[in-house]
């Protein structure tokens, strides 16, 4: 007996089985990013027990990047001719089983490997989980969901970060059991995608054997007011005009920008809550969850907000580009602030600055918009891969100016000296600078320039 499609549903549980989806996948993106964030949550038991500076600490909170770009653009191209469904199973039992080295006794060059491993693995999640969630919703639906996904990556640090936090301060368990706590959810996360994956109605590359071919550009109205109404139908365009598209160039900018905080957010983050504001370890780890909350609730809000846009006709750059530019430029002033703070509203300040960056997908959401399915998972990808190189200088960039600010790590059992908390802020304070300077520019550019409706009508036109 040959397994139902997707096609074959009926139109209440095809409705059913996409939001089964949309939800899974969420929990997909939650795993993923917990994976990122317990770096920074282990930082002060890990470096003392591995004797590491907080330079070759920020080289490994850095490592996860090296590869993450590679993989994620390999990857995206290849799901032009893969389904989904299958890559995302095998990423998903890859970043669980990397996970128990360190939780079997691995030291610091084990866990230098394993983050360059997973950063590889992890590269790809974002744009396959975009490009497989929108292949269950028409297109002027797709805002939505698609930001509940991009929301798991949020929601993630915030189920997470308590619970790991709990783990590494349990005189029984330690910072080594928070890797294995992760790998355990993730393959059983992996057991339920396998016995529930399928792919969309609106895939490119559906479970159907047969799917109807889209019609010639010339024969589409291109000039219609947003190009969400006819984006499914859009033909194949050479990737060297999409990634030389003004449009494009301005979200990797961008993108860059918002991976900045995220490489501070899972490697330093909650060493300069403890410091900034004298928390304990449990505090911290309940307090870093701010800026994930923030982050979540600023993406869901802005998908919803751009489901309603677009049902009264708004552009997409309307919906989610002009969106998405105005959150970023919050965000780069909150960053830029934050030095003349301290305390609480140091803490309310880096919630603001981190938790608006996180609405990066709705970058590439509205990047998506302008070609056709089958080019929209690698055209995600390069874009998310490029955008990576923030998250690569981030944690490098902060240890150095840690340590040029005369930072030195307390010893194993030692509380850190006045003087030294004042060098740890002292250097992440200049970072800030640099960063909200930087976004600020940035979102001003996207505001203009993040415009699908206007690239798709000039890539298609120019073929």
């Amino acid at each position: 007996m040959m397994q139902k499609t997707s096609q074959d549903l009926t139109p209440h549980t095809r409705f059913k089985k996409a939001w089964l989806i949309t939800a899974l996948l969420m929990i997909f993106q939650m795993i993923n990013f917990a994976d990122k964030a317990v770096l920074g949550l282990v930082a002060e038991s890990a470096m003392a027990e591995l004797q590491m500076t907080s330079t070759e600490f920020g080289f490994i909170g850095s490592s996860f990047f090296f590869l993450f770009a590679i993989s994620g653009v390999v990857v995206g191209f290849a799901a032009g001719k893969i389904q989904t469904k299958w890559i995302i199973l095998v990423m998903g039992v890859s970043w669980a089983i990397l996970q128990f080295p360190m939780l079997f006794g691995g030291g610091a060059m084990a866990l230098l490997v394993t983050r360059i491993i997973l950063g590889a693995a992890e590269g790809p999640a974002s744009s396959i989980s975009l490009q497989h969630v929108q292949g269950w919703f028409e297109p002027t639906a797709r805002g939505f969901p698609s930001s509940m996904v991009a929301a798991g990556t949020t929601i993630g640090p915030i189920l997470a970060a308590p619970a790991l936090a709990y783990i590494i301060a349990h005189p029984q368990l330690g910072w080594r059991w928070a890797f294995g706590f992760l790998g355990i959810v993730g393959l059983i996360w992996t057991v339920v995608w396998f016995f529930v994956c399928k792919e969309g109605p609106y895939s490119h590359i559906s479970d159907q054997p047969e799917k109807k071919e889209s019609k010639n550009n010339d024969e589409l109205n291109i000039h219609t007011h947003s190009i969400a109404a006819v984006v499914d139908q859009l033909k194949p365009v050479p990737y060297f005009k999409i990634f030389s598209s003004k449009m494009f160039i301005v979200a990797v900018l961008t993108g860059i920008g918002c991976f900045w905080p995220l490489g501070f957010l899972t490697t330093w983050s909650p060493k300069y809550i403890a410091t900034v504001a004298q928390l304990s370890p449990q505090m911290v780890g309940t307090v870093s969850t701010l800026p994930w909350i923030l982050g979540a609730l600023a993406l869901m809000g802005a998908g919803y907000i751009s489901r309603i846009l677009m049902r009264k006709n708004a552009t997409v750059h309307q919906a989610l580009g002009m969106n998405f530019g105005i959150i970023i430029l919050i965000s780069g002033i909150a960053f830029f602030l934050l030095p003349y703070t301290q305390s609480n509203m140091a803490i309310l300040l880096i919630t603001i600055a981190a938790g608006a960056a996180m609405t990066f997908p709705l970058a590439t959401m509205t990047v998506g918009y302008s070609v056709c399915s089958k080019q929209r998972a690698a055209v995600m990808a390069t874009l998310v891969s490029l955008s990576s190189v923030g998250g690569i200088v981030s944690p490098l960039m902060v240890g150095h100016l840690m340590d040029r600010a005369g930072y030195i790590q307390p010893a194993k059992g030692q509380l850190l000296s006045s003087q030294m908390a004042e060098n740890l802020i002292y250097g992440m304070n200049q970072s800030f600078t640099y960063i909200g300077v930087y976004l600020i520019v940035v979102a001003v550019l996207a505001i203009l320039f993040l415009n699908p409706d206007k690239t798709a009508k000039r890539l298609n036109l120019s073929k």
